[in-house]
């Protein structure tokens, strides 16, 4: 008994994932043996959940690497998981207000979360291989299923089926670049592979797996030229469920990347630096302009979010501490701005029905000031204009270009922020300036919660939250140096 107490007690620092687990075990349990599961208590259920695993995540003493090393919880894993752990909260809120609309009224919604959710904050620790991969799918099936959850719906059926086809085939590619990796190396382990590529020097063999495994990850966070999934998934999922994928999964996936490349892959910086600037390059320039002819809202915003990823690209294409940070601090500011964008979508509604085509909006902002005041503060938030949040962001990761003498990156990445102020100017136009063509309905509390909260933080940024995010982000890219 006391062997077992004390193996156990060493599993300490994956405490957060077996709670949110176990979260998701019981809460199916509680579902399949209700006669009539109230999917609104579940999904509370599930937000308890996760903020009892995020306070898990905070209170842990750091420096904890267990499973024979798989697994490693460090400053960057829990400054990571805070925020997967909170995008995840954030849309089950989301979907309230619509869920019977959008197919979400089962209570295998927020189970499917939890287990998405757990295999996120694996990736996020991931110290292997192997324990890399097994984050990554658990998190991908229950993503596949959740994108195809409105199942009389034949558009997110379509995005289901997309989104899975897709998805293994950027499985093969990781899995190819980690068994190429292995074969030149002999070690799965992401500190040992540092060892073998500092002592053996350059080879060809683990370049190329290195190419595969980053390709696999760019179709995860929806970088160019691995994006084609992004738009149809985004206008094909019910709206909620899209809130989920731009959220928490791009953050996880992101954190995966910068260990991948910060830790294992450093003594072969120059070769990995140039996949991350093509990448950066092709997602900031690609969405700026194919952007401009988009004319529904929800696949205007999913080119926003891989221009957006481009931009953290550019603090990551350093390589350096001061990078990783920004690329922290824009990850951060990119999932409030998010999940408030997303409440705000939600809350346009006329005639019963959610309001997607751009040219709807006309008039929002005499019907409901409140929603089109936020949207507008977001967009030029999304911009980049001071003294936004969306400012901020944007300038720790040029700051960290300049530094790395990265000057034709950051130039691009500027000039990338300007084509992208005629989309999100025209959304402002349309709304203010157009006479109103529906009427629109009122807006839930909840989401009118949502929005005030992330709001206030947006507009405030450099008062409130500036300061201590710095400081955070600071500790957690330190962890990784």
């Amino acid at each position: 008994m006391t062997s077992d107490i004390t193996s156990f007690a060493s599993l300490a620092p994956a405490y957060p994932e077996m709670l949110v687990a176990a979260g998701a075990l019981v809460l199916l349990l509680l579902g399949v043996f209700s006669k009539k599961p109230n999917t609104i208590v579940l999904s509370w259920l599930a937000i308890l959940v996760l903020l009892v695993a995020m306070a898990l995540v905070i209170l842990q003493p750091v420096g904890g690497i267990i499973f024979s090393g798989g697994f490693i919880l460090d400053g960057f894993a829990r400054y990571m998981k805070v925020l997967v752990l909170g995008g995840s909260a954030f849309a089950l809120i989301l979907s309230f207000s619509t869920n019977k609309e959008n197919g979400l009224d089962k209570f295998e919604y927020p189970v499917l979360v939890l287990l998405a959710t757990a295999g996120m904050m694996m990736m996020v620790s991931a110290n292997d291989l192997m324990s890399l991969y097994v984050g990554l799918e658990l998190q991908s099936l229950a993503l596949y299923v959740v994108a195809a959850i409105k199942r009389d719906s034949e558009k997110a059926t379509e995005a289901g089926l997309k989104y899975f086809v897709l998805g293994a085939l950027s499985s093969g590619m990781l899995l190819y670049g980690a068994s190429l990796i292995y074969g030149f190396t002999g070690h799965t382990q992401l500190d040992q592979i540092t060892q073998v590529i500092a002592s053996g020097g350059r080879n060809i063999g683990v370049v190329f797996g290195v190419v595969f495994l980053l390709a696999g990850l760019a179709f995860k966070i929806s970088a160019v030229p691995f994006h084609m999934w992004t738009p149809d998934v985004y206008e094909g999922a019910p709206t909620p469920v899209t809130a989920f994928f731009a959220t928490a999964p791009k953050v996880a996936a992101m954190a995966l990347f910068i260990r991948l490349v910060i830790e294992s892959f450093a003594p072969i910086s120059q070769d990995w630096q140039q996949i991350v600037i093509f990448l950066s390059i092709a997602s900031m320039v690609l969405a700026a302009f194919a952007a401009i002819g988009q004319r529904n809202m929800k696949r205007l915003i999913a080119y926003s979010s891989i221009g957006h990823i481009g931009f953290a690209l550019v603090g990551l294409s350093s390589g350096t501490q001061v990078g990783v940070e920004g690329v922290a601090i824009y990850m951060a500011i990119y999932i409030v701005m998010t999940v408030c964008l997303f409440a705000a979508l939600l809350s346009v509604r006329a005639d019963g029905e959610a309001v997607e085509e751009i040219s709807d909006y006309a008039g929002l902002a005499q019907r409901r000031p409140f929603v089109a005041a936020i949207i507008a503060i977001l967009m030029f938030s999304l911009i980049g204009l001071p003294p936004l949040a969306g400012f901020f962001a944007k300038w720790h990761v040029f700051l960290a270009a300049i530094e790395a003498r990265l000057f034709v990156l950051a130039v691009i990445g500027v000039l990338a922020s300007a084509v992208s102020a005629f989309y999100y100017l025209r959304v402002i136009k349309t709304m203010y300036f157009d006479e109103p063509v529906r009427q629109f309905e009122r807006v839930p509390s909840e989401l009118a919660a949502v929005m005030a909260v992330t709001g206030f933080f947006i507009v405030t940024y450099y008062f409130t939250l500036g300061s201590p995010l710095a400081s955070w982000a600071h500790t957690a890219s330190g962890s990784l140096f």
